[in-house]
Protein backbone atom coordinates (compact mmCIF):
# COMPACT_ATOMS: atom_id res chain seq x y z
CA UNK A 1 0.00 0.00 0.00
CA UNK A 2 1.38 3.32 -0.99
CA UNK A 3 2.35 5.92 1.73
CA UNK A 4 -0.29 9.05 1.84
CA UNK A 5 2.60 10.99 2.97
CA UNK A 6 3.91 10.35 -0.97
CA UNK A 7 0.03 10.02 -2.69
CA UNK A 8 -0.03 13.80 -1.24
CA UNK A 9 3.15 14.18 -2.93
CA UNK A 10 1.96 12.93 -5.84
CA UNK A 11 -1.34 15.23 -5.93
CA UNK A 12 0.67 18.32 -5.26
CA UNK A 13 3.01 17.45 -7.78
CA UNK A 14 0.35 16.75 -10.71
CA UNK A 15 -1.28 20.20 -9.22
CA UNK A 16 1.77 22.24 -10.45
CA UNK A 17 2.30 20.62 -13.52
CA UNK A 18 -0.92 21.38 -14.49
CA UNK A 19 -1.58 25.07 -13.38
CA UNK A 20 1.68 25.74 -15.14
CA UNK A 21 1.80 24.05 -18.23
CA UNK A 22 -1.96 25.12 -18.56
CA UNK A 23 -1.43 28.91 -17.28
CA UNK A 24 -2.13 30.40 -20.19
CA UNK A 25 -5.49 28.31 -21.11
CA UNK A 26 -6.12 29.00 -17.17
CA UNK A 27 -5.56 32.98 -17.76
CA UNK A 28 -8.35 33.23 -20.47
CA UNK A 29 -10.76 30.73 -18.81
CA UNK A 30 -13.49 32.13 -15.82
CA UNK A 31 -11.45 29.99 -13.62
CA UNK A 32 -8.78 31.28 -11.03
CA UNK A 33 -5.70 29.41 -9.53
CA UNK A 34 -7.64 29.34 -6.40
CA UNK A 35 -11.11 27.44 -7.91
CA UNK A 36 -9.20 24.85 -9.22
CA UNK A 37 -6.82 24.46 -5.83
CA UNK A 38 -9.87 24.34 -4.05
CA UNK A 39 -11.90 21.87 -6.11
CA UNK A 40 -8.92 19.17 -5.60
CA UNK A 41 -8.73 20.01 -2.37
CA UNK A 42 -12.07 18.71 -1.94
CA UNK A 43 -11.35 15.68 -3.96
CA UNK A 44 -8.58 14.71 -2.28
CA UNK A 45 -10.80 15.20 1.37
CA UNK A 46 -13.27 13.43 3.44
CA UNK A 47 -15.29 14.13 0.78
CA UNK A 48 -13.69 12.65 -1.58
CA UNK A 49 -10.78 10.29 -1.42
CA UNK A 50 -9.83 10.90 1.83
CA UNK A 51 -6.14 11.45 1.28
CA UNK A 52 -5.82 14.24 3.86
CA UNK A 53 -7.63 13.87 7.13
CA UNK A 54 -7.37 17.03 9.65
CA UNK A 55 -9.74 15.98 12.35
CA UNK A 56 -8.68 13.27 14.45
CA UNK A 57 -11.35 11.71 16.28
CA UNK A 58 -13.59 14.69 15.67
CA UNK A 59 -10.59 17.34 16.85
CA UNK A 60 -9.55 19.91 14.27
CA UNK A 61 -5.77 20.76 14.02
CA UNK A 62 -5.87 24.12 14.20
CA UNK A 63 -2.46 24.60 14.58
CA UNK A 64 -1.08 23.29 11.32
CA UNK A 65 -3.62 25.74 9.76
CA UNK A 66 -2.54 28.77 11.73
CA UNK A 67 1.15 28.38 11.29
CA UNK A 68 0.69 27.81 7.21
CA UNK A 69 -1.93 30.96 6.59
CA UNK A 70 0.38 33.05 9.18
CA UNK A 71 3.38 32.39 6.47
CA UNK A 72 1.66 33.10 3.56
CA UNK A 73 -0.12 36.53 4.88
CA UNK A 74 3.52 37.71 6.09
CA UNK A 75 5.18 36.93 2.90
CA UNK A 76 1.78 38.18 1.15
CA UNK A 77 1.95 41.76 2.78
CA UNK A 78 5.44 42.51 2.53
CA UNK A 79 4.76 41.93 -1.58
CA UNK A 80 1.92 44.40 -1.25
CA UNK A 81 4.18 46.71 0.50
CA UNK A 82 7.20 46.57 -2.24
CA UNK A 83 4.82 47.26 -5.11
CA UNK A 84 3.69 50.63 -3.85
CA UNK A 85 5.27 53.59 -4.84
CA UNK A 86 3.66 56.37 -3.90
CA UNK A 87 4.67 59.11 -1.50
CA UNK A 88 4.24 58.65 1.91
CA UNK A 89 1.65 61.58 2.30
CA UNK A 90 -2.05 62.15 3.56
CA UNK A 91 -3.08 63.01 -0.44
CA UNK A 92 -1.33 60.23 -2.16
CA UNK A 93 -2.50 57.74 0.19
CA UNK A 94 -6.20 58.82 0.60
CA UNK A 95 -8.00 56.40 -0.49
CA UNK A 96 -6.51 53.92 1.98
CA UNK A 97 -6.98 55.90 5.22
CA UNK A 98 -10.39 55.74 3.91
CA UNK A 99 -10.91 51.70 3.38
CA UNK A 100 -8.72 51.12 6.32
CA UNK A 101 -10.05 54.26 8.77
CA UNK A 102 -13.55 54.32 7.85
CA UNK A 103 -14.64 50.60 5.91
CA UNK A 104 -13.05 48.00 7.68
CA UNK A 105 -14.77 49.38 11.26
CA UNK A 106 -18.01 49.82 9.70
CA UNK A 107 -17.49 46.19 8.43
CA UNK A 108 -16.42 44.82 11.67
CA UNK A 109 -19.48 46.08 13.72
CA UNK A 110 -21.85 45.95 10.84
CA UNK A 111 -20.77 41.69 10.77
CA UNK A 112 -20.55 42.17 14.70
CA UNK A 113 -24.35 43.38 14.47
CA UNK A 114 -25.23 40.53 12.27
CA UNK A 115 -23.70 37.86 14.95
CA UNK A 116 -25.51 39.47 17.90
CA UNK A 117 -29.07 40.22 16.30
CA UNK A 118 -29.59 37.14 13.83
CA UNK A 119 -27.12 34.59 14.59
CA UNK A 120 -27.92 34.33 18.73
CA UNK A 121 -23.85 35.58 19.29
CA UNK A 122 -23.30 37.23 22.36
CA UNK A 123 -21.20 40.58 21.68
CA UNK A 124 -17.54 39.34 22.22
CA UNK A 125 -18.12 36.38 19.58
CA UNK A 126 -20.26 38.45 17.17
CA UNK A 127 -16.64 40.88 17.46
CA UNK A 128 -14.60 38.40 16.82
CA UNK A 129 -16.82 37.13 14.03
CA UNK A 130 -16.45 40.62 12.28
CA UNK A 131 -13.14 40.71 12.88
CA UNK A 132 -12.38 37.47 11.09
CA UNK A 133 -14.33 38.17 8.30
CA UNK A 134 -13.95 41.63 7.75
CA UNK A 135 -10.03 41.93 6.54
CA UNK A 136 -9.81 41.91 2.62
CA UNK A 137 -7.26 38.71 1.18
CA UNK A 138 -3.58 40.00 -0.08
CA UNK A 139 -3.34 36.58 -1.03
CA UNK A 140 -5.73 36.02 -3.43
CA UNK A 141 -6.34 39.10 -4.97
CA UNK A 142 -3.43 38.99 -7.22
CA UNK A 143 -5.44 39.53 -10.56
CA UNK A 144 -7.12 43.04 -9.21
CA UNK A 145 -3.73 44.25 -6.98
CA UNK A 146 -1.11 46.79 -8.37
CA UNK A 147 0.91 44.75 -11.33
CA UNK A 148 4.11 45.71 -10.57
CA UNK A 149 6.27 49.00 -9.21
CA UNK A 150 5.28 50.59 -12.07
CA UNK A 151 1.56 50.60 -11.75
CA UNK A 152 0.20 53.42 -10.23
CA UNK A 153 -3.56 53.02 -10.57
CA UNK A 154 -5.78 54.13 -7.73
CA UNK A 155 -8.44 51.04 -8.03
CA UNK A 156 -5.65 48.50 -7.69
CA UNK A 157 -3.51 50.87 -5.13
CA UNK A 158 -6.17 51.07 -3.13
CA UNK A 159 -7.05 47.45 -3.07
CA UNK A 160 -3.56 46.69 -2.91
CA UNK A 161 -2.88 49.16 0.38
CA UNK A 162 -6.08 48.26 2.29
CA UNK A 163 -5.11 43.82 1.79
CA UNK A 164 -1.67 44.97 2.82
CA UNK A 165 -2.78 46.79 6.14
CA UNK A 166 -5.79 45.60 7.35
CA UNK A 167 -5.12 41.66 8.00
CA UNK A 168 -2.37 43.67 10.41
CA UNK A 169 -5.24 46.21 12.14
CA UNK A 170 -7.86 43.92 12.10
CA UNK A 171 -6.04 42.14 14.99
CA UNK A 172 -6.72 44.57 17.77
CA UNK A 173 -10.64 43.33 17.26
CA UNK A 174 -9.51 39.96 17.08
CA UNK A 175 -7.69 40.29 20.88
CA UNK A 176 -11.17 42.21 21.56
CA UNK A 177 -13.21 39.34 20.90
CA UNK A 178 -11.26 36.95 22.67
CA UNK A 179 -11.04 39.12 25.64
CA UNK A 180 -14.66 39.43 25.83
CA UNK A 181 -15.40 35.49 25.22
CA UNK A 182 -13.14 35.29 28.90
CA UNK A 183 -14.71 38.25 30.56
CA UNK A 184 -17.93 39.60 29.96
CA UNK A 185 -16.84 42.51 32.31
CA UNK A 186 -15.14 44.74 30.05
CA UNK A 187 -13.63 47.48 32.10
CA UNK A 188 -11.45 44.57 33.50
CA UNK A 189 -9.28 44.46 30.27
CA UNK A 190 -10.23 47.32 28.12
CA UNK A 191 -7.76 49.85 29.43
CA UNK A 192 -4.87 47.04 28.49
CA UNK A 193 -6.61 46.61 25.41
CA UNK A 194 -6.19 49.95 24.44
CA UNK A 195 -2.52 50.53 25.39
CA UNK A 196 -1.21 47.58 24.47
CA UNK A 197 -3.25 45.53 21.79
CA UNK A 198 -4.03 48.98 20.09
CA UNK A 199 -1.64 51.84 20.51
CA UNK A 200 1.91 49.77 21.63
CA UNK A 201 0.99 46.69 18.90
CA UNK A 202 0.60 49.03 16.28
CA UNK A 203 3.09 51.32 17.14
CA UNK A 204 5.66 49.03 17.32
CA UNK A 205 5.11 47.06 14.69
CA UNK A 206 5.45 50.38 12.08
CA UNK A 207 8.59 51.19 14.20
CA UNK A 208 10.40 47.97 13.78
CA UNK A 209 9.25 47.38 10.27
CA UNK A 210 11.27 50.46 9.20
CA UNK A 211 13.90 50.07 11.66
CA UNK A 212 14.66 46.32 10.02
CA UNK A 213 14.38 47.60 6.57
CA UNK A 214 16.67 50.28 7.17
CA UNK A 215 19.63 47.99 8.42
CA UNK A 216 19.02 45.25 6.00
CA UNK A 217 19.07 48.03 3.12
CA UNK A 218 22.71 49.59 5.12
CA UNK A 219 23.95 46.27 5.31
CA UNK A 220 23.44 44.89 1.65
CA UNK A 221 25.08 47.98 0.70
CA UNK A 222 27.76 48.40 2.58
CA UNK A 223 28.82 44.63 2.11
CA UNK A 224 28.64 45.47 -1.71
CA UNK A 225 31.45 47.85 -1.54
CA UNK A 226 33.86 45.04 -0.91
CA UNK A 227 32.25 41.93 -1.66
CA UNK A 228 30.32 40.62 -4.70
CA UNK A 229 27.27 38.66 -4.05
CA UNK A 230 25.76 35.87 -5.78
CA UNK A 231 22.69 37.03 -7.82
CA UNK A 232 21.18 33.99 -6.78
CA UNK A 233 21.02 34.12 -3.22
CA UNK A 234 20.70 37.58 -3.25
CA UNK A 235 16.60 37.23 -3.47
CA UNK A 236 16.62 35.77 -0.41
CA UNK A 237 17.15 38.92 1.56
CA UNK A 238 13.44 39.77 1.03
CA UNK A 239 13.06 36.36 2.73
CA UNK A 240 15.14 37.49 5.69
CA UNK A 241 13.66 41.00 5.80
CA UNK A 242 10.14 39.31 6.38
CA UNK A 243 11.24 36.50 8.41
CA UNK A 244 13.60 39.31 10.94
CA UNK A 245 10.62 42.20 11.13
CA UNK A 246 7.94 39.68 11.74
CA UNK A 247 9.88 37.97 14.72
CA UNK A 248 11.61 40.31 16.29
CA UNK A 249 8.40 42.31 16.47
CA UNK A 250 6.10 39.62 18.05
CA UNK A 251 9.01 39.48 20.40
CA UNK A 252 8.10 42.75 21.48
CA UNK A 253 4.36 42.27 21.37
CA UNK A 254 3.81 44.18 18.19
CA UNK A 255 1.83 43.27 15.11
CA UNK A 256 4.08 41.00 12.50
CA UNK A 257 1.83 41.38 9.78
CA UNK A 258 2.11 45.49 10.30
CA UNK A 259 5.50 45.11 10.55
CA UNK A 260 6.54 43.02 7.31
CA UNK A 261 4.37 45.46 5.25
CA UNK A 262 6.09 48.71 6.43
CA UNK A 263 9.14 46.83 5.84
CA UNK A 264 8.29 45.78 2.26
CA UNK A 265 7.42 49.53 1.86
CA UNK A 266 10.60 51.02 3.41
CA UNK A 267 12.66 48.63 0.80
CA UNK A 268 11.02 49.57 -1.79
CA UNK A 269 11.73 53.14 -0.97
CA UNK A 270 15.68 52.52 0.15
CA UNK A 271 16.89 51.33 -2.57
CA UNK A 272 18.62 54.37 -4.32
CA UNK A 273 21.81 52.85 -5.35
CA UNK A 274 19.68 49.81 -7.07
CA UNK A 275 16.72 50.87 -7.83
CA UNK A 276 15.64 47.53 -9.90
CA UNK A 277 15.95 45.90 -6.71
CA UNK A 278 12.22 46.16 -5.85
CA UNK A 279 11.57 44.57 -8.64
CA UNK A 280 13.84 41.43 -8.32
CA UNK A 281 12.67 41.06 -5.06
CA UNK A 282 9.13 41.38 -5.86
CA UNK A 283 9.48 38.55 -8.75
CA UNK A 284 10.93 35.90 -6.28
CA UNK A 285 8.39 36.80 -3.46
CA UNK A 286 5.45 36.16 -6.00
CA UNK A 287 7.04 32.56 -6.86
CA UNK A 288 6.88 32.09 -2.90
CA UNK A 289 3.33 32.94 -2.38
CA UNK A 290 2.22 31.29 -4.81
CA UNK A 291 4.06 28.06 -4.07
CA UNK A 292 1.90 28.40 -0.70
CA UNK A 293 -1.11 29.30 -1.72
CA UNK A 294 -1.05 26.20 -3.68
CA UNK A 295 -0.98 24.37 0.02
CA UNK A 296 -3.30 26.55 1.74
CA UNK A 297 -6.53 26.04 -0.21
CA UNK A 298 -5.40 22.77 -0.83
CA UNK A 299 -5.68 22.82 2.81
CA UNK A 300 -8.73 24.59 3.13
CA UNK A 301 -10.87 22.14 0.38
CA UNK A 302 -9.61 19.21 2.97
CA UNK A 303 -10.84 21.01 5.88
CA UNK A 304 -14.68 21.25 4.58
CA UNK A 305 -17.15 18.66 5.41
CA UNK A 306 -20.64 18.24 3.89
CA UNK A 307 -22.58 17.96 6.84
CA UNK A 308 -21.36 21.06 9.18
CA UNK A 309 -21.76 23.30 5.79
CA UNK A 310 -25.16 21.61 5.45
CA UNK A 311 -25.91 22.45 9.23
CA UNK A 312 -24.57 25.96 9.21
CA UNK A 313 -25.84 26.74 5.44
CA UNK A 314 -28.38 29.19 6.38
CA UNK A 315 -26.18 31.45 8.86
CA UNK A 316 -23.54 31.62 6.50
CA UNK A 317 -25.83 32.18 3.56
CA UNK A 318 -27.02 35.40 5.75
CA UNK A 319 -23.80 36.62 6.22
CA UNK A 320 -22.17 36.90 2.64
CA UNK A 321 -25.18 37.90 1.34
CA UNK A 322 -25.32 40.77 3.55
CA UNK A 323 -21.45 40.86 3.68
CA UNK A 324 -21.01 40.81 -0.18
CA UNK A 325 -24.28 42.89 -1.14
CA UNK A 326 -24.42 45.31 1.53
CA UNK A 327 -22.41 45.61 4.17
CA UNK A 328 -18.82 46.22 1.55
CA UNK A 329 -20.60 48.36 -0.94
CA UNK A 330 -22.42 50.22 1.25
CA UNK A 331 -19.25 50.68 3.13
CA UNK A 332 -17.15 51.90 0.56
CA UNK A 333 -19.90 54.53 -0.63
CA UNK A 334 -19.67 56.40 2.99
CA UNK A 335 -15.76 56.13 3.24
CA UNK A 336 -15.66 57.12 0.11
CA UNK A 337 -17.92 60.18 0.19
CA UNK A 338 -15.92 63.49 -1.58
CA UNK A 339 -13.07 61.52 -2.73
CA UNK A 340 -11.88 63.08 -5.60
CA UNK A 341 -9.12 62.11 -8.70
CA UNK A 342 -7.37 64.56 -10.65
CA UNK A 343 -8.26 63.82 -14.40
CA UNK A 344 -8.84 67.69 -16.10
CA UNK A 345 -9.49 70.55 -14.80
CA UNK A 346 -13.48 69.63 -13.85
CA UNK A 347 -11.55 67.84 -10.97
CA UNK A 348 -14.74 65.59 -11.27
CA UNK A 349 -15.50 62.82 -8.26
CA UNK A 350 -14.36 59.56 -8.35
CA UNK A 351 -16.18 57.18 -11.01
CA UNK A 352 -19.06 54.94 -9.45
CA UNK A 353 -17.51 52.34 -11.80
CA UNK A 354 -14.41 52.40 -9.76
CA UNK A 355 -16.60 52.49 -6.69
CA UNK A 356 -18.54 49.49 -7.28
CA UNK A 357 -15.30 47.81 -8.31
CA UNK A 358 -14.15 48.69 -4.79
CA UNK A 359 -17.32 47.33 -3.40
CA UNK A 360 -17.27 44.21 -5.38
CA UNK A 361 -13.34 43.38 -4.57
CA UNK A 362 -13.66 42.56 -0.75
CA UNK A 363 -12.04 39.26 -0.97
CA UNK A 364 -12.44 37.25 1.77
CA UNK A 365 -9.29 34.25 1.83
CA UNK A 366 -6.05 33.24 3.41
CA UNK A 367 -6.18 36.35 6.12
CA UNK A 368 -9.75 35.41 7.79
CA UNK A 369 -8.32 31.50 7.62
CA UNK A 370 -5.30 32.89 10.14
CA UNK A 371 -7.89 34.98 12.38
CA UNK A 372 -10.16 31.39 12.40
CA UNK A 373 -7.06 29.25 13.30
CA UNK A 374 -5.62 31.69 15.68
CA UNK A 375 -8.79 32.23 18.15
CA UNK A 376 -9.29 28.24 17.89
CA UNK A 377 -5.72 27.93 19.25
CA UNK A 378 -6.80 31.51 21.95
CA UNK A 379 -9.71 29.97 23.56
CA UNK A 380 -12.45 29.79 20.83
CA UNK A 381 -14.35 26.58 21.03
CA UNK A 382 -17.56 24.80 21.77
CA UNK A 383 -20.47 25.46 19.65
CA UNK A 384 -19.72 28.75 19.19
CA UNK A 385 -16.11 27.98 18.00
CA UNK A 386 -17.73 25.80 15.46
CA UNK A 387 -20.45 28.37 14.24
CA UNK A 388 -17.75 30.52 13.58
CA UNK A 389 -15.50 28.34 12.10
CA UNK A 390 -18.22 27.02 9.22
CA UNK A 391 -19.03 30.46 8.29
CA UNK A 392 -15.86 31.62 8.59
CA UNK A 393 -15.49 28.55 5.55
CA UNK A 394 -18.19 28.66 3.43
CA UNK A 395 -17.70 32.86 3.31
CA UNK A 396 -13.89 32.01 2.40
CA UNK A 397 -14.99 29.60 -0.12
CA UNK A 398 -17.72 31.91 -1.33
CA UNK A 399 -15.40 34.27 -2.15
CA UNK A 400 -12.86 32.27 -3.64
CA UNK A 401 -15.61 31.30 -6.53
CA UNK A 402 -17.17 34.62 -7.04
CA UNK A 403 -14.64 37.19 -6.92
CA UNK A 404 -12.32 34.19 -8.79
CA UNK A 405 -14.73 34.02 -11.85
CA UNK A 406 -15.59 37.24 -11.77
CA UNK A 407 -11.98 39.58 -10.96
CA UNK A 408 -10.67 38.69 -14.69
CA UNK A 409 -13.09 40.04 -16.79
CA UNK A 410 -13.91 42.80 -14.29
CA UNK A 411 -10.74 43.90 -14.48
CA UNK A 412 -10.11 43.75 -18.74
CA UNK A 413 -13.05 45.85 -18.70
CA UNK A 414 -11.75 48.28 -16.32
CA UNK A 415 -8.37 48.08 -18.08
CA UNK A 416 -9.82 49.02 -21.18
CA UNK A 417 -12.70 51.26 -20.38
CA UNK A 418 -11.65 52.83 -17.07
CA UNK A 419 -8.06 53.11 -15.87
CA UNK A 420 -6.33 53.01 -19.75
CA UNK A 421 -8.07 56.28 -20.70
CA UNK A 422 -7.18 57.99 -17.39
CA UNK A 423 -4.21 58.65 -15.04
CA UNK A 424 -5.79 59.61 -11.40
CA UNK A 425 -4.09 60.93 -8.33
CA UNK A 426 -5.59 60.94 -5.00
CA UNK A 427 -6.57 64.43 -3.90
CA UNK A 428 -8.79 65.09 -1.02
CA UNK A 429 -11.20 67.28 0.11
Amino acid sequence: MVDIYILNLLIIGLVLLFVTLGSGVIARSPFSYAIIYLIVGIVIGPNGFGLVELRKEGIFNAELLKRLTEMVVIISVFGCGLKITRSLNLRAWGITFRLIGILMPISIFAIAAVGRFFLGMDWGGAILLGAILAPTDPVLASAIQLKDTNDNDELRFGLTSEGGLNDALAFPFVYFGLYALKDDNWNNWIKFWVGVDLIWAIGSGIIMGFIVAKGIVWLDQKIKQRYSVDNIMEDFIALSAILLSYSMTEVVNGYGFLAVFVSGLTMQKSYDYDPEKPLAQLEFIEQVEKLLEIGTILLLGTILLYQPVVNFASQSILVILLLFFLIRPLGVFISTIGKRTIKNPDNQKVYPQKRLLFGWFGIRGVGSLYYLAYALSNGLKGELGEQISWITYSTVVVSVLLHGVSATPLMNWYNKNISGNTKTTALED
